[in-house]
């Protein structure tokens, strides 16, 4: 076991490679035990949140390109991958205290780097409020969303996610149609191992009845919290004591040409906390952010020169 307690090393080193094998774990949590994995063996820690229909999986391209002193841990939210029967209430307030659960797990919060994308860089951010963590890296995500006054939250989301939403509620008749579906996908230009193992490892089911592993209602609950709490996160940043920073993608969700935090937004943001420091990501999309190789190196870089 390594000095946590939560993981078996594995039996040869790491290759440091994005093919690289994630070690599992479990950290107990208020109604059970949630899902982790530690990508390398360096001592140097990472603790990454993902998105609102993702996996821990969605961080191993990222952690295959940090340096060899560095390890990635990253977790399952309840309601997601191998952590979806953990039971309810959701909330990124629910989802904080989980992450802090975990970096607890690993040692001294000043001695990690936190990170979310998408919801999971909102959940960062609540969860390194009033707490020391070595640095706090944002990515494609944090910033609170305007909702249009009188706009129905439920509405909102649908819109926003679509494809993402839509795959929650479909079977397919085996795993390989469900990796399928993520080939059309429009954001997903540059499939790689990464991609699909992510992919594969969101599927469950019998032949037949296979569907993602996200459970709808926590996708539901959570992004109604994102959208109506703008208030509650903006707070969050405002306590953030450690190093912070956005790294934003300038292709939205669906490949659009506006990301998912535009430049006007991310300016305000700047301008209110003038310790944020804010990084355009040239060339990717809200996905390939983490998932191509060229973003993901980038975003590997970043996370390990922040402290």
């Amino acid at each position: 076991m390594d000095r946590s307690g939560v993981f078996r090393r594995p039996a040869g080193p790491s290759t440091g490679s994005p093919s690289g094998a994630p070690v599992f774990g479990e950290v107990e949590v208020p109604g059970g035990r949630l899902r982790v994995a530690r990508f390398g063996t360096g001592p140097r820690l990472v603790v990454a949140v993902h998105g609102i229909t993702a996996s821990l999986m969605a961080w191993k391209a990222v952690a295959g390109r940090l340096p060899a002193e560095w390890s990635l841990v990253a977790m399952d939210l309840r309601g997601r991958g191998h952590s979806a029967d953990l039971p309810g209430p959701y909330g990124l307030p629910r989802h904080a205290e989980d992450v802090n659960l975990v970096a607890r797990s690993l040692g001294a919060e000043r001695d990690i780097v936190l990170t979310g994308h998408s919801m999971g860089a909102y959940v960062a951010a609540l969860a390194a409020a009033g707490h020391d963590y070595a640095a706090v890296v944002l990515v494609d995500g944090g910033i609170p969303l305007p909702l249009p006054p009188g706009a129905d939250p439920d509405a909102v989301l649908s819109a926003t996610l679509g494809p993402a939403i839509a795959r929650l509620g479909q079977t397919f008749p085996s795993v390989d149609a469900y990796v399928d579906l993520f080939r059309a996908h429009p954001a997903d230009g540059h499939w790689n191992e990464a991609v699909e193992e992510y992919v594969r490892y969101d599927a469950t089911g019998p032949e037949g009845a296979v569907r993602s592993r996200a459970r709808e209602e926590a996708v539901r609950q959570d992004g109604r919290w994102l959208l109506t709490e703008a208030e509650a996160i903006g707070a969050a940043l405002h306590a953030v004591t450690s190093p912070l920073s956005l790294l934003r993608a300038p292709r939205g969700l669906l490949d659009q040409p506006v990301g998912m935090i535009p430049d006007d937004l991310a300016a305000a943001w700047t301008g209110r906390l003038p310790t944020l420091k804010d990084e355009l990501v040239e060339d990717c999309n809200h996905y390939t952010i983490l998932l191509q190789d060229r973003c993901a190196s980038l975003v590997a870089d970043r996370l390990t020169r922040t402290s």
